[in-house]
């Protein structure tokens, strides 16, 4: 069966951390490594309770504060250097923009409450047909709940669907359903990947 929909995660895919730097040097001023810091903020019990909207996004940085002992003024410095190192894949963005009209474009995303007003504000949200939030349907990544919401907004049977994801526990969940995967490591692979299975439909 031909490709008809191309669903996408973000982090980690478009938006990837290519700069180490700035987390690291956060993570010092606390007493913590990379992976510790990383992990407060991405995947503590108060991040995954906001990664299904259990509680909002505003809700998990005040834990996040609580934890590092810091108060409230110093967030937005904590979030600029948290997220110094993140880059934008524009090349990647520009082909997800190239598919629109010929296939179904979506976003798949375990994201908080703000990320639908992120897409927005940073024009994202114009990349996609169709946009699945975690926080907002209350189920994430590598549940497959998450990717029959998406089947179902797109309309479209899974053996029609492509799925992109930096994590392999996602691409497994995604194929379980009948997605064809696409796990991304190297941006130029792919993309190449890509660019050969859509050619196929």
């Amino acid at each position: 069966m031909s490709i008809r929909a191309v669903f996408i995660d973000f982090g980690g895919v478009i938006q990837r951390t290519e700069f180490q730097a700035h987390r690291l040097h956060l993570g010092e001023r606390f007493g913590m490594d990379f992976e510790e810091i990383d992990t407060l903020i991405f995947a503590s019990q108060s991040a995954r309770q906001a990664s299904v909207g259990q509680i909002t996004e505003d809700a998990h940085w005040s834990e996040v504060l609580k934890r590092l002992k810091r108060p409230a003024s110093e967030l937005q410095m904590i979030k600029n250097e948290f997220f110094g190192g993140d880059v934008i894949d524009r090349n990647l963005v520009n082909f997800i923009h190239s598919l629109r009209g010929k296939f179904h474009t979506g976003l798949i995303s375990n994201a908080w409450s703000g990320m639908r007003a992120f897409l927005e504000k940073e024009k994202f949200i114009n990349l996609f047909d169709t946009v699945v939030i975690s926080a907002e349907v209350g189920v994430m990544k590598p549940d497959t709940g998450i990717y029959h919401i998406a089947l179902e907004q797109a309309k479209v049977k899974a053996e029609s669907a492509l799925f992109v994801d930096d994590i392999q526990a996602n691409i497994e969940a995604c194929e379980k359903i009948g997605i064809k995967g696409v796990l991304f490591k190297d941006p130029q692979e792919a993309l190449s990947r890509l660019k050969q299975l859509l050619k196929k439909t």
